[in-house]
């Protein structure tokens, strides 16, 4: 199963860089360049184990996702559930890990492309683009790292867990 992945070092403490990465609505939209829309489904008010999402790309295709690790705050897991008809599996899952003065964060999506006679051209195609993708999201998770708006909003996450 092909995979890509993408770290970067953040100067924030473990807990807080966490909760960064879990900010929803507005403020996610203001670091998350991979997002035009994402909302909780089924009347969930925060991630959690089992939770879903609908999540609508900036370049237009929706998938739906399920949290199947939350572990606060170190790691993160999801699978597609619904999504592009050219995924047959797709998941991530993020890590982060205490280092020195801040937190590194490690991103990984894997995937597999249908139809399956078509992998051996669209697999490096999908390392390719979603390697670009989950550089430029984690490019942008660093600089919310350090965003007012967006530290306020993990504070108030960290304060009400």
């Amino acid at each position: 199963m092909p995979q890509v992945s993408a770290e970067v070092w953040v100067p924030l403490p473990v807990e807080r860089a966490f909760a960064v990465s879990q900010t929803q609505g507005a403020v996610r939209l203001r670091w998350d360049p991979f997002i035009r829309a994402q909302w909780l489904l089924d009347g969930a008010t925060a991630p959690a184990k089992g939770v879903r999402t609908h999540t609508r790309s900036r370049l237009g295709p929706r998938m739906v996702s399920e949290y199947v690790a939350y572990h606060p705050p170190v790691s993160v897991g999801m699978r597609m559930t619904e999504g592009p008809w050219f995924f047959a599996r797709f998941g991530g899952g993020w890590r982060f890990v205490a280092d020195g003065d801040g937190t590194r964060a490690i991103w990984h999506y894997t995937f597999t492309v249908r139809p399956r006679w078509l992998r051996h051209v669209a697999d490096p195609i999908g390392r390719w683009l979603l390697g670009a993708e989950i550089r430029r999201r984690i490019a942008g998770y660093a600089t919310a790292c350090t965003d007012p708006v967006v530290l306020a909003a993990a504070d108030e996450i960290l304060a009400g867990d």
